[in-house]
């Protein structure tokens, strides 16, 4: 046969021998389509949420005064200190209820109108959100506060599910976790943002705090300016709505080049594999004993994002900083350099991921947290003692950012969408984004108890949650780098000892045997020199 090749068409083995070379740098070309899509997904979704974690802060003071106006306008005395607290408490914490609420709809959502559309509809509720927050003081009316804080939960809670859904399913893997990087980028950037925005020069005055909230509806608009011209996830147009001619053209534009045949067979190939034909339940997804180890390393994952400490060293920087001897109107311009060691951090973990991997960031970020943690706790026990103790308290926090946006900050998201394939992710998505949001009402309601009783020694408990953390990813989590979303899956077959499924090993020899040679324009081309980039 080879001599027949070579006799009757030399030519062909010349264009065989560089195809491999030129396949490669497509491959590992990024494309502008797949950065829009990244960015302008990220920016409508995961920067809004950031956002609305650092918004409060500035204004809190002058919320509080518009809630004791109103209510004195209302019933013709001034409220009471306890009655403010408890509005305060609601607005603050009603956020993670409606991310909560969010989190549950995600899966109905995603299969009815796609990842696409629901990223679509999600800036609907950003926009009523805004209105009802930066309208309320003119309304006079402290529930409008309350309810837009609650719809930007709802908001907050379908993003940060169908976004890193997105994302995972538009990356070829061998870029996979640098695009899924985006969604914690935005975070830290949406972060910062508040931050700045709310400097006593800019929108933190009594007569300006509103248009903080206001500020919510330009991302969401910018989002649906440029997002309804991008593709759709063509994983989902595939498997789940059977449009080939769509799913061809997505891959296209996602990955820069003309033949997709092989991200096509894979897709199909994954749809043959999979022992169900539907969107799977969560209950479904609990009892099925072949995923039992990947949904217990998810709810692990995203306990350990919520509950390592991160939320309670944004409550104590300001005091420790008054403690350094810092100027109440200098803290806010150094605070702001947590939102910028965050964001960088971010920005570096996405540029190392594809080489250092996900399981080894996810243990170092949560293994240098409870370093630091342990040395925050020492710093600040003898900080009454030694003048310049509170500037080591201080670099610990810096640390304890850097450590957290290192990897914990973003990699749990990019794990829930690389460790199911497609029948299962979107009730995976809600399972995370349940635990999600349940534990981050659950740091918000105890962490001032802890704080109270605990003292200093409060970081001590998300020092034992770091390092568990970190054990248990140690000795359960597998590398997903650069894998297939069938490979991921059977990397915990001897874990979960469940092997695979004699209809399953069928279907793979098929395609393995199917798809060992290829023929393209009438010239052979080995299934190696032919990989896919999903």
């Amino acid at each position: 046969m080879e001599m027949r090749e070579q006799t009757e068409d030399p030519e062909p083995n010349n264009i065989e021998s560089t195809e491999p070379d030129h396949k490669k740098s497509t491959e590992k070309r990024i494309t502008a389509c797949l950065v829009n899509a990244a960015f302008f997904g990220a920016l409508g979704s995961s920067y809004l949420y950031g956002y609305n974690l650092s918004v409060v802060n500035a204004p809190a003071l002058y919320i509080k005064k518009f809630y004791n106006q109103t209510w004195t306008e209302r019933y013709g005395e001034p409220i009471g200190a306890d009655m403010v607290t408890m509005l305060w408490s609601i607005t603050v914490s009603i956020f993670a209820i409606g991310g909560l609420l969010g989190a549950l709809c995600v899966t109905l959502l995603t299969k009815l109108i796609g990842r696409k559309g629901t990223l679509l509809l999600n800036n609907g509720f950003a926009v009523i959100a805004a209105l009802l927050l930066a309208l309320g003081e003119k309304a006079r009316s402290f529930e409008m506060l309350i309810i837009g804080r609650f719809i930007m939960g709802v908001d907050s809670g379908i993003a940060l599910s169908a976004l890193p859904m997105y994302l995972g399913e538009i990356s070829p893997r061998h870029m996979r976790g640098s695009i899924g990087q985006f969604n914690s980028i935005l975070i830290c950037l949406g972060v910062f943002t508040g931050q700045v925005l709310g400097l006593p020069e800019l929108l933190g005055q009594e007569s300006r705090w509103n248009f903080l909230f206001a500020f919510l509806a330009l991302p969401a608009l910018l989002q649906l300016c440029v997002l309804p011209f991008l593709p759709e996830s063509p994983r989902f147009l595939l498997m789940e709505r059977r449009d080939e001619a769509g799913a061809e053209k997505a891959f296209r534009a996602f990955l820069g080049k003309k033949d997709v045949s092989k991200e096509l067979e894979e897709v199909h190939a994954e749809s043959r594999a999979q022992n169900t034909l539907h969107m799977a339940s969560v209950t479904e997804l609990m009892l099925n004993p072949a995923l039992r180890w990947q949904v217990i390393t998810v709810m692990v994952t995203m306990a350990c994002y919520q509950l390592c400490g991160l939320n309670a060293i944004w409550y104590y920087t300001n005091g420790i900083l008054r403690d350094s001897g810092f100027a109440e109107n200098v803290i806010p311009y150094i605070v702001l350099s947590t939102g910028g060691i965050e964001t960088l951090a971010a920005v570096v973990s996405g540029l190392v991921i594809e080489r250092i991997g996900r399981r080894p960031l996810l243990i170092f970020g949560f293994s240098a947290m409870a370093f630091f943690f342990g040395l925050l706790t020492v710093f600040l026990n003898f900080q009454d003692q030694y003048s310049w103790m509170p500037y080591l308290s201080f670099t610990c926090i810096l640390a304890v950012i850097a450590s957290f946006c290192s990897g914990p900050g973003g990699i749990p998201f990019v794990l829930t969408g690389e460790l199911f394939e497609q029948s299962y992710r979107p009730a995976a998505f809600m399972i995370a984004g349940i635990v999600n949001w349940v534990a981050n009402f659950a740091v918000g309601l105890l962490f001032p108890f802890m704080q109270e009783s605990l003292q200093t020694y409060a970081f001590l408990v998300f020092l034992v949650v770091c390092v568990l953390g970190a054990v248990y990813l140690y000795f359960i989590l597998p590398e997903t780098k650069n894998k297939t979303f069938m490979d991921i899956s059977q990397s915990f077959a001897k874990i979960n000892k469940v092997p695979l499924g004699d209809k399953e090993i069928e279907n793979e020899l098929a395609i393995k045997a199917g798809s060992k040679e290829v023929e393209k324009n009438g010239k052979v081309i080995i299934d190696g020199e032919m990989e896919s980039s999903f």
